[in-house]
């Protein structure tokens, strides 16, 4: 029994590392054609930064990619595949973005969801929640929000 949950437990943390892994590679993925896609919005990019993290007191974020100018701020969850409690838990984040980091407090803050592994109904919950949807399509990305869409502002 003991040997058994050695095994157990060596392989959950196996898959948590090759989950971890997948990640990255989404975030790699994305990360240079960020620039890219926001000019495509009309959101000049003037900086990419990877892995932003903020902890105040108790309360912590991680933002994965960070897209940002004089005036916005876009904050982008890469997964290697979404479900709408990645979106729900991306949208808390949103929310306390401006409070653990104030050096952007003074800027609008969006946010945009990809996924190796996207179903329609994640991509549709997440449009309608405001945030942009980046998606494969073929061998390159795009944000798969049509003329329509507001992005909501934090």
């Amino acid at each position: 029994m003991q040997e058994t949950d050695k095994k157990i437990k060596a392989m959950t943390a196996s898959i948590g590392r090759l989950g971890n892994k997948l990640g990255d590679f989404v975030e790699e993925m994305v990360r240079p054609a960020a620039v890219r896609l926001f000019r495509e919005q009309g959101i000049a990019v003037h900086e990419v930064h990877r892995n932003v993290e903020a902890q105040r007191g108790d309360e912590g974020i991680e933002v994965d990619l960070l897209v940002v100018n004089d005036s916005d701020v876009v904050a982008i969850e890469c997964k290697s595949t979404l479900s709408i409690d990645d979106v729900n838990a991306h949208l808390e984040r949103l929310g306390k973005l401006k409070r653990l980091l104030p050096s952007y407090q003074g800027k609008r803050v969006m946010g945009a969801v990809t996924g190796m592994v996207m179903p329609d109904n994640v991509a549709v919950y997440a449009y309608q929640k405001g945030l942009f949807v980046i998606a494969q399509s073929g061998d390159h990305l795009l944000i798969r929000n049509d003329g329509a869409f507001k992005p909501r502002v934090w």
